[in-house]
């Protein structure tokens, strides 16, 4: 048997910013998790059931990432549809290391005989992640570790980049391996997972286990960056301020793009402008008018059909002349000469009115937002609303965003007030922009009157930590625990099969995770715990719990599925019913406290044991 664990440990930046190891503030470490399953079924695997069983186990430790999980798998990968010979699959993508090396194993005669490999992240630098991480992988990293690729043209081009003293036999093995004897437990999608606690442990034949490293650490690393990143913006939005993922343009590929629409999606934001994830996930789709298509028009003559029936119905309506009329009153309530607002930009407010009068939302900034964005909007929703329609939106792209939403809805409330349209001064302002963090900061900071945020490149692209440092590291080989002894604390691994335990406070917060040996007693209500904290040099502390949870569920139990897999929708309430547990201390984004990760006595014991062995 062979234990490897995945997860999230501090790195070399995170320790060389932080005094100990196991001090790493929330928004250094924490992150969202995503999914492994597939939709379509399951089918056998890579793995031959003729040797002993290994094991790895996968653990996160960055900022909380949360787990996402779904029917589907991201961008072109198993979830949605079947891959011929030459498309992009998340099972073929299999390092030349790798499957080198398992050439090896397999001449020693043992193929299944090897270490389980951990999932875990380091690198993650202060004050850009926080402490916990949202985690969205089991759907399409149980895919990727059940489903069968192309064996006879995958093997036969395995045979034309190894080298050509490979033996016959080994690629004949190669054909008949499945998955058949690996079984995955991990916590529940949409789970907080702080440093160095194991994301999922992989128990199987130590060729198979090996074979699935790259696609876990693919599946599992930008899915929990995403769906944390995305975590961070709501926690700063709060829950009233609507969210909108509008990444696709900005993403690393249209693979990329899909992925971050759906982890997005589970780390808190309400839209995508993706309109292929929505079809494919259910994401409620959004979107808004282009400046192209507001600049393609010159003047009201270009309006083509011209007329509008009455909501409740009538005779129909010229709307450019209405509009028209109602930009005179418009441009004469605020003070605004009639003359300066855009016509090319009225005329195009009056196309989309007359294609969408339900939907109608205007784009204010392509001329002037106040000369003349504003004056047209006003002028074209109120010539609606006499037809007994209602607009439903504004958008700011440039300029002083915080401003010009106060100017807007001054305006609006304005010709409400004057025009007795009571519902007027409500209509929502939505912006865009190159939002950022910071903006979310300085919007409520500043009292605007921002209803919707559209984000995309500081979304997608994660720029504060544009990558997830997980590692997938072997932990037990055939019942033995392994160590992976190195000079840097956060780079050793955690040995032995491991159970992880959440423990809460009187007031309901998580303030601990420990991890125990697989073999040890589960920790109980009430029952003082000696426990070692992470990073303070091997001192033993003691808690008492008023609350204990359990963390690694069964998903995967020999190549099949063993718990039914929640809905997207199930999975989002998960994350953010999640990230609400936490104490506001540790939630956080600037100085939050310290959250502790800790292991039993007899895993310290254990861990002090290989450690000496190995010096």
């Amino acid at each position: 048997m062979a234990l490897g664990e995945t997860g999230d440990s501090e790195g070399s930046e995170c320790s060389k910013r932080t005094r100990q190891c196991g001090d790493i503030p929330l928004e250094e470490l924490w992150g969202i998790r995503m999914s492994l399953r597939s939709p379509n079924g399951w089918e056998p695997g890579v793995g031959d059931r003729d040797v002993p069983s290994e094991g790895c186990e996968s653990s996160d430790g960055s900022w909380g990432h949360l787990l996402e999980g779904h029917g589907h798998s991201s961008g072109r990968s198993v979830g949605h549809k079947d891959f011929s010979e030459g498309e992009l699959s998340p099972q073929r993508e299999v390092g030349d290391m790798e499957m080198s090396l398992r050439g090896i194993c397999w001449r020693k005669g043992h193929p299944s005989e090897g270490p389980g490999d951990p999932l875990v992240a380091r690198g993650v630098p202060p004050e850009e992640l926080g402490d916990l991480r949202e985690v969205p992988w089991r759907d399409d990293a149980l895919q990727g570790t059940a489903t069968r690729a192309d064996i006879p043209a995958d093997i036969a081009y395995l045979r034309s980049v190894l080298p050509s003293t490979t033996e016959d036999a080994f690629f004949d093995y190669l054909s008949t391996v499945d998955a058949s004897e690996v079984t995955v437990t991990s916590v529940p999608e949409g789970s907080i997972v702080f440093s160095r606690v194991p994301l999922l442990q992989v128990k199987g034949p130590l060729l198979v286990v090996q074979l699935l490293e790259t696609t876990l650490l693919c599946l599992v690393s930008y899915a929990s960056l995403v769906a944390t990143n995305a975590a961070r913006f709501r926690l700063l939005a709060g829950p009233e301020m609507k969210l909108m993922e509008l990444g696709l343009r900005r993403a690393q590929g249209p693979d990329g793009g899909l992925s971050a629409s759906k982890y997005s999606y589970i780390g808190g934001f309400d839209y995508t402008s993706n309109v292929l994830a929505g079809k494919l996930y259910g994401i409620p789709v959004r979107g808004t008018v282009a400046h192209s298509f507001i600049m393609s028009f010159r003047s009201l003559e270009e309006v083509q059909p011209r007329v509008l029936s009455p909501l409740e119905g009538g005779e129909p309506m010229d709307l450019p002349s209405l509009a028209e009329s109602w930009l005179q009153r418009v441009c004469e309530l605020l003070g605004t000469p009639s003359d300066k607002p855009n016509r090319g930009e009225l005329a195009a407010f009056v196309s989309y009115a007359i294609a969408f009068p339900q939907d109608f939302q205007g784009l204010l900034d392509t001329y002037c937002v106040m000369r003349s964005g504003l004056p047209n909007f006003c002028a074209v929703a109120l010539a609606l609303h006499q037809l007994g329609y209602r607009a439903i939106g504004v958008r700011l792209d440039s300029g002083d965003l915080i401003q010009q939403s106060k100017d807007t809805r001054r305006v609006l409330r304005a010709c409400g007030a004057h025009f007795q349209v009571p519902w007027f001064g409500s209509i929502p302002i939505a912006v865009s922009n190159d939002i950022s963090e910071q903006s979310l900061e300085d919007f409520i900071r500043e009292g605007s009157e921002i209803d919707m945020v559209g984000v995309g490149t500081n979304l997608v692209t994660c720029p504060l930590q544009p990558s997830l440092g997980c590692v997938y590291k072997l932990v037990e080989v055939n019942g033995s625990p392994c160590l992976k002894f190195t000079e840097e604390e956060e780079k050793m691994t955690i040995p032995g099969i491991k159970a992880i335990y959440r423990l809460y406070d009187a007031a309901g917060h998580p303030f601990m995770d420990l991890m125990a040996l697989e073999n040890e007693p589960s920790p109980s209500v009430g029952q003082e715990l000696v426990v070692h904290i992470l990073g303070r040099r091997g001192e033993a502390t003691k808690v008492r719990p008023s609350a204990v949870e359990p963390l690694h569920r069964m998903y995967l139990r020999d190549g099949q599925v063993y718990e039914e897999l929640p809905s997207l929708q199930e999975v989002r309430s998960h994350a953010q019913a999640s990230l609400n547990l936490l104490s506001p201390v540790h939630r956080q984004l600037h100085d939050p406290q310290p959250y502790l990760v800790a292991m039993t006595e007899k895993l310290h014991l254990l861990f002090a044991e290989l450690q000496h062995a190995s010096q």
